[in-house]
């Protein structure tokens, strides 16, 4: 039986799910090839979200050079190394120790320095970062508020924080619970529908952690394009916010 969940954290049953897919999670046929069609698509909203924030060249390969970046929730790193491509210093924090050993042996293949940190918000308690980002996580999360506050206590001034998650709707129900899970394309227990949040909900979390939310933008799944981005928030979305 897993240990109780602290405040802020992933459940501890939840995390041993993810662990069990370590070894998967950079096969794009494999239990985690969702993410990786997600990930384009992921890529190029922190890209754009960074350059409009930073007033980036749109046109440089290192837009991040000179930042500190977390991935809170990082799995075996598919975000952290692009983080760390685009120039920033990362660090990648997971509840899953099986995924961060995953994490650190595929980063070493590739030549990449990531600070890979098993454990939850506790793991960068009083660290700050430019770009905090924290992507289909918070829906495993038992204390959501203390998880939202904790990821505004590491953004530090002038920072931009990115979170995504699946929103708490019938679409999602049928979609990522129902068909998605019968069908294969997520691992059955994924998912618990009632803890998807609302674009509402999650800002009124965002803003009263005392951050800024200076937009959500919807990401959808078109037949003919898989993945995009959409201006319908009731499949998944993406929230931004920044602390002045």
């Amino acid at each position: 039986m897993p240990p109780p969940a602290e405040p802020g954290m992933i459940d501890p049953a939840e995390a041993a799910h993810f662990g069990r897919q370590a070894e998967q999670w950079w096969d794009p046929k494999g239990s985690s090839a969702m993410l990786h069609r997600l990930n384009p698509v992921r890529l190029g909203f922190i890209r754009a979200a960074a350059d409009a924030h930073w007033g980036c060249n749109s046109a440089g390969f290192r837009p991040l050079a000179g930042r500190r970046a977390l991935d809170m929730g990082c799995g075996a790193g598919l975000l952290a190394e692009p983080l760390a491509r685009m120039g920033a210093d990362v660090t990648g924090v997971d509840a899953a120790p099986e995924n961060v050993a995953a994490a650190r042996a595929h980063a070493a293949t590739g030549g990449f320095a990531i600070d890979y940190r098993a454990g939850s918000t506790g793991a960068i308690a009083g660290e700050r970062f430019d770009l905090v980002c924290s992507l289909e996580v918070i829906e495993h999360v038992v204390d959501q508020p203390g998880f939202v506050g904790a990821l505004a206590d590491a953004l530090a001034p002038g920072g931009l924080m990115i979170l995504s998650t699946p929103n708490r709707t019938p679409l999602t129900r049928l979609a990522l619970v129902g068909a998605a899970e019968v069908t294969g394309l997520i691992p059955r227990g994924t998912h618990d529908w009632h803890r998807f949040l609302t674009p509402d909900e999650l800002t009124g979390m965002v803003e009263a952690a005392g951050l800024t939310v200076t937009g959500t933008r919807g990401l959808g799944l078109s037949p003919t394009r898989g993945f995009a981005l959409s201006d319908s928030l009731a499949l998944d979305y993406f929230l931004t916010a920044t602390r002045g």
